[in-house]
C-alpha cells in the first residue's frame, strides 16, 4: 500500500484538500482517513496542545497512536493500493520536536523508539502546506474562532517555527520518505486542486 500524508499546521487548509479529493472521487481506489483528532469522539477527551510536562506528552503520543493502530487496520482492510492521510505520525513528531524546544522535555527521540515497536502508517510521500503565521491568524479570524480560543497554543509563533523546521529544516529527517513543500497561503480551492494534482501523480 502506498501512503500519501498531508501535513501543515492548523488551518493551513489540509482539511479543504481532503474534501476535495473526496469530492474527485479520490475514495473509488484510495482509502481516505481524517485527522485523528476528529476521530476522538468527545472534545474533553482530546489532548491539550501544550503539554504540562514530558509525561503528558508521552501519554498524549499513546492516545493518538491508539487511533493510528485503528488507522492501519481500517486501510488495510479497504484493500485499496493507496491511503491519504490528514496528518500522518510525522505530526507527533514534529509537535514533539516543538516542545522539546520549547520546554526542554526531551521526548522526541523516545517518541521515535516506540514508532519502531508500533504498527503504524509510514508515509511515502508527504505534502507539507506551509503558511506564514500572519496567514494562518487571519484565516482563524475569518472562521469566527479567535473569540472563543483567544489563546490558541498551535499557533504560537515559536511553536509555528519549531514544528515547521521539523518538515522543512529536516535536521531529523520526518518518518516520511519524500516531503514536498508546496506554498498554500493562497486562495484554497487552488491549493486543493494543486494537492489533488500531486496526489492523482503519486497514486497513479
Amino acid at each position: 500500500m502506498k501512503i500519501i500524508a498531508v501535513e501543515g499546521p492548523s488551518y493551513a487548509g489540509k482539511s479543504t484538500a481532503i474534501e476535495h479529493l473526496r469530492s474527485s472521487g479520490i475514495e473509488r481506489r484510495a482509502f481516505v482517513s481524517d485527522c485523528y483528532v476528529r476521530q476522538i469522539a468527545h472534545r474533553d477527551e482530546i489532548p491539550p496542545a501544550r503539554t504540562e510536562s514530558a509525561a503528558a506528552q508521552l501519554a498524549a503520543f499513546e492516545k493518538f497512536m491508539a487511533i493510528e493502530n485503528s488507522r492501519v487496520r481500517a486501510a488495510l482492510a479497504s484493500a485499496k493500493p493507496v491511503a491519504v492521510l490528514d496528518r500522518s505520525v510525522d505530526t507527533l513528531l514534529a509537535h514533539a520536536h516543538a516542545l522539546d524546544a520549547l520546554y526542554g522535555y526531551d521526548v522526541h527521540d523516545h517518541l521515535r523508539d516506540r514508532l519502531q515497536e508500533l504498527p503504524f502508517l509510514r508515509p511515502d510521500h508527504t505534502l507539507y502546506l506551509d503558511v506564514p503565521a500572519e496567514a494562518l491568524n487571519l484565516r482563524r479570524k475569518l472562521a469566527g474562532h479567535t473569540a472563543t480560543e483567544s489563546d490558541y497554543f498551535l499557533h504560537d509563533p515559536a511553536f509555528l517555527t519549531h514544528a515547521r523546521n521539523y518538515f522543512v529544516s529536516r535536521a531529523r529527517p520526518p518518518v516520511s520518505r519524500e516531503v514536498i513543500v508546496l506554498r498554500a497561503d493562497t486562495d484554497p480551492a487552488d491549493v486543493a486542486h494543486a494537492v489533488e494534482s500531486l496526489v492523482t501523480f503519486w497514486a497513479r
